[in-house]
């Protein structure tokens, strides 16, 4: 089931660096899909919600430590004035330590009115934010990047794909890799054959049904091959 979309899904992203935004949202399918109404980003400069002189947004960490914590305050005070705007945003920490982001969530994050974002930086984030201001918390995968602005793209990204018209074709939602817990099947196109690899001869014998089953049986090789753990996952959930 796809969301219905009869308003812009909005997404407001608090960053200290607001510019990193600008090419990534501003070209391609999120380019258009603002334009067409169907999504509405907007970013935010977290200084802007501080009040010392140096706009300054992090502080050394309680018990030792090394780096710098983001502070609680402009985090509080950024999302006060934007739940004035979106009362019943959905918000969302973007840290290492948060829960894993997946087809499922970005499924289930695609049916929400608006999301606000809170990018992580340094590091980490002051504990009191995860506990007391935002609705949860999520990772993009076990690993460590610089800060939340590419985690904040990649789930832009993911559940923006999700709203109807974005992409212009909603088989093609249905059809791409995990949707169905599983890879997607080989895809091809011109030419039939080069440097004498052929494409499957199934493809061109213009028998839907036999293209099909090929499809499904070659999605369920390819991901026992690469990602069996989703196989795992499938049969656990069932």
């Amino acid at each position: 089931m796809l969301r219905d979309c009869l308003r812009a899904l909005r997404f407001d992203i608090v960053s200290i660096f607001p510019g990193i935004f600008e090419s990534p949202f501003g070209d391609s399918i999120i380019k258009r899909a603002c334009e067409k109404g169907l999504l509405d980003i907007r970013i935010h400069d977290l200084r802007d919600y501080t009040l010392n002189k140096h706009r300054k947004v992090d502080d050394t960490p309680f018990g030792g430590g090394v780096g710098m914590v983001m502070n609680v305050e402009p985090i509080d005070r950024a999302l006060k004035a934007l739940k004035k705007e979106v009362p019943n945003a959905r918000t969302i920490l973007l840290s290492p330590s948060g829960s894993t982001f997946n087809q499922k969530k970005a499924v289930a994050l695609s049916f929400q009115e608006s999301l606000i974002l809170i990018c992580g930086r340094y590091e980490g984030v002051d504990e009191r934010v995860r506990l007391h201001f935002v609705d949860e918390e999520i990772s993009i995968g076990d690993y460590i990047l610089t800060g939340g602005e590419i985690p904040a793209m990649v789930l832009v990204e993911a559940v923006s794909r999700l709203i109807p018209g974005v992409l212009g074709d909603s088989e093609s939602i249905t059809e791409e890799s995990f949707s169905e817990g599983m890879l997607e099947y080989p895809q091809y196109t011109r030419p039939r054959e080069y440097k004498g690899h052929k494409v499957p001869d199934v493809l061109v014998s213009g028998d839907p049904k036999k293209i099909r089953e090929w499809q499904k049986n070659e999605a369920l090789k390819k991901t026992l091959s690469i990602r069996p753990d989703l196989i795992e996952k499938t049969k656990r959930s069932n």
